[in-house]
């Protein structure tokens, strides 16, 4: 009979252990709202959903995001419906991509606090969304592709030393753009290189600003990380390239779509590191005082096919990048 008692108290207190360890994991429900289809966005997106898959297999805890996914693709309104929606969901955390993004956000969870892990926002103190890169302040921190705009165009003067007029190819409306562009001229003015200014809100108005910058017969062009411009890459870099005159941008995705060079970041990586933010601060990290994650900005991306067809030697670059990648045009990639 003890037996029988000693066994039955000891199954009893498996079975407590077991409950105890279920009990344990969690599911949290992830919402990612992308700001609009580019190549670089769609790759942070996608690889936020790989790692975030990696961690379910990994622990005990599941983050799902399925239904949770959303492209606002550059509508502020749809935007800010999106952010609407994922609260009314019950989501734990919000995950925006891109600046714009973030600001709606922001703004959105104001008052209910959910936490807010961004990416891929250029300048998070001067887009208002941290107080600062170390102590964010409130429910939201994130990863930051700020850019180093002069060693940008320092591989612009290592490829053609004689430039003599830049143009600046950006969008007013993006927060993002802001700063790289100031810094863009402080370099320039430095130098004594004249530059031209030419900006667009939308894909036609972008085409025209290429244009524009063509007629004015600048020898290159910077273009900051600039989703606006991105999506209209695929439409105006053979423009460029008729022009004799090489693009220089912020991501690796402007020489993915056609681009001369994109200078920046490992998207791929940032949105690892993103997903694995969304996990830190979904296990008890305070977003107030988690560090904004930055990375070493030292990767350039050069399309081959634009580079013989405008016959520029990029092969000095490698003396000053952390990597030089390669790559052809393509819309999206693999």
């Amino acid at each position: 009979m003890k037996r029988k008692v000693l066994a039955s108290v000891a199954a009893s207190v498996m079975a407590a252990i077991m409950l105890a360890g279920t009990a344990m994991a969690a599911e949290y429900k992830v919402g990612i709202i992308q700001f609009v289809d580019d190549a670089s966005l769609n790759q942070i997106e996608a690889s936020i959903e790989a790692e975030l898959d990696a961690k379910s297999e990994e622990g005990e805890d599941k983050y799902i995001y399925e239904g949770y996914v959303y492209n606002g693709q550059a509508d502020s309104t749809t935007l800010s419906q999106i952010a609407t929606q994922l609260i009314s969901d019950g989501v734990d955390v919000i995950v925006p991509i891109a600046t714009p993004t973030a600001q709606i956000v922001q703004a959105a969870t104001e008052d209910n606090q959910i936490p807010v892990v961004f990416s891929a926002v250029s300048d998070p103190v001067g887009a208002s969304l941290v107080e600062s890169m170390e102590e964010p302040g409130a429910n939201i921190t994130g990863t930051s592709d700020a850019l180093n705009t002069n060693a940008i165009l320092d591989l612009m003067f290592i490829a053609n030393p004689d430039i003599k007029k830049v143009g600046l190819l950006y969008s007013q409306s993006e927060d993002a753009s802001k700063q790289p562009i100031e810094d863009a001229k402080a370099y320039l003015e430095e130098k004594g290189v004249e530059y031209v200014e030419k900006t667009g809100t939308n894909n036609t108005e972008v085409t025209q600003a290429a244009d524009a910058l063509i007629a004015e017969s600048v020898d290159a062009v910077f273009t900051p990380t600039d989703n606006t411009v991105m999506t209209a890459e695929l439409g105006i870099y053979e423009k460029f390239i008729d022009a004799g005159i090489p693009h220089y941008a912020g991501a690796d995705s402007f020489a993915l779509n056609g681009a001369f060079c994109g200078y920046g970041v490992d998207y791929k990586n940032l949105g690892k590191e993103t997903a694995d933010m969304v996990v830190e601060i979904l296990q008890g990290a305070d977003p107030a005082t988690t560090a904004v994650k930055t990375f070493d900005n030292g990767i350039a991306t050069v399309n081959t096919e634009t580079a013989e067809a405008i016959g520029l030697d990029y092969s000095g670059f490698a003396e000053v990048c952390t990597q030089v990648i390669e790559t052809i045009t393509a819309e999206e990639f693999e």
